[in-house]
């Protein structure tokens, strides 16, 4: 593993010679740095939580930020959340995360993607990016040309776009939520309301068609929300009503911070089990859900998905769909142990898998033992 760069060793960029890293010294975390390159408008940072089981691997979120202290409040709540995700997914990795401040359909250049693709190669490995909000399996190959510490290219020797892994790990922890509850995993006739129709969001709600689910659907994005309604003959609500549907299971799929305490009160689920990162707001929202008798499928197990197919291109075999898909499987059993676990500890499921991860962690179970492979054409 990688030693990490003080401030008077990193290096300076040959093509891109205004670009600048900045460390920002940030308690709990190993490395934030802030990314500026002034002429092509680029302002990123990169937050590097924990490598104690290997290298820091996490997307990079491109969203039209408010100002710089929202954007590296996200990158350091993803990073952490990518550090207990990928110990408890057992995939030998740390946990990392990459934000950049710009919206993605007018502020996106080749020049941006690519001097943040600098800016992660004169890292030297220690962060590995991968798409995320904003930010597509095209741009990672743009990114490519800048860095090959970059997973989810589109092409053969990758795994391409992650998100219907996601989903299907999603759509896995919901049958956990659903065995917990009713005693079943049999999805026919369980009302199930999808907050968010993107990348993971419509792939979840084919799986959950198909499984027989009754689907309430949301999203802010009207004519996307018609369009799925009318396919998955499901019934729609306004984005800001879905948190107060009466529905069997609630699935988060777009942003971040949802559960809170002024959001919690209003829920009339049973269960949560989504694809969206960093639902909880604050870790002791899982106990305001456990109080209100809501079983929370913590959001960092259940969409880790992605991740496990991902990391599977990085192995020396290299990438195997049927492996991921397997693996994806194993998030139902995962779960459901973390239920077990908080019930006999009468605790939140979302403590109860911190717990787990900090044991992983701390005792270095999972770690990886054999070096990362790139199996990329060069650059």
């Amino acid at each position: 593993m990688s030693q990490l760069l003080e401030p008077k060793s990193l290096k300076k960029s040959k093509k891109y010679p205004l670009l600048k890293l900045e460390i920002i010294p940030t308690v709990g975390y190993e490395q934030v740095i802030k990314v500026t390159e002034p002429q092509i408008g680029l302002h990123a940072y990169i937050a590097i939580h924990n490598t104690k089981l290997g290298p820091a691997l996490g997307g990079t979120r491109i969203f039209p930020y408010a100002n710089p202290t929202a954007a590296i409040e996200d990158a350091l709540r993803l990073s952490k959340g990518m550090t207990y995700k990928s110990a408890i997914a057992g995939v030998g990795l740390g946990g990392g995360k990459s934000v950049i401040i710009a919206d993605p359909k007018k502020d996106k250049t080749p020049d941006l993607l690519m001097a943040f693709g600098e800016a992660v190669e004169l890292l030297g490995g220690q962060y590995i990016c991968a798409e995320d909000v904003g930010c597509s399996t095209e741009d990672v190959k743009t990114i490519r040309q800048a860095t090959k510490y970059v997973v989810g290219l589109p092409h053969a020797k990758s795994s391409g776009d992650p998100g219907f892994f996601t989903a299907w790990g999603v759509f896995r922890g919901i049958q956990s939520v659903s065995k917990k509850l009713f005693g079943k995993d049999d999805l026919t006739g369980v009302k199930v309301a999808v907050q968010g129709l993107g990348n993971v969001g419509h792939n979840l709600i084919n799986y959950l068609f198909w499984a027989g689910a009754e689907l309430i659907l949301s999203d802010i994005d009207s004519v996307a929300l018609q369009k799925f309604a009318k396919k998955y003959g499901a019934k729609t609500v306004a984005p800001d009503q879905i948190l107060s549907t009466e529905c069997d299971i609630l699935a988060p799929c777009a942003m971040g911070g949802i559960l809170n305490e002024k959001t919690i009160p209003q829920l009339r689920c049973k269960g949560i089990a989504g694809g969206a990162n960093n639902q909880l707001l604050r870790d002791a929202d899982g106990e305001m859900l456990r109080i209100r008798g809501i079983l929370y499928a913590p959001d960092f197990v259940i969409n880790a998905g992605g991740l496990l197919n991902v990391a599977a291109e990085l192995e020396e075999e290299g990438y195997c769909p049927v492996r991921s898909r397997n693996q994806c499987h194993q998030i139902y059993d995962t779960l459901l142990s973390i239920y077990e676990i908080a019930d006999k500890n009468k605790e939140s499921t979302n403590k109860a898998a911190i717990s787990l991860g900090d044991y992983r962690t701390q005792f270095g179970v999972g770690k990886r033992a054999r070096p990362l492979v790139f199996h990329h054409t060069p650059a």
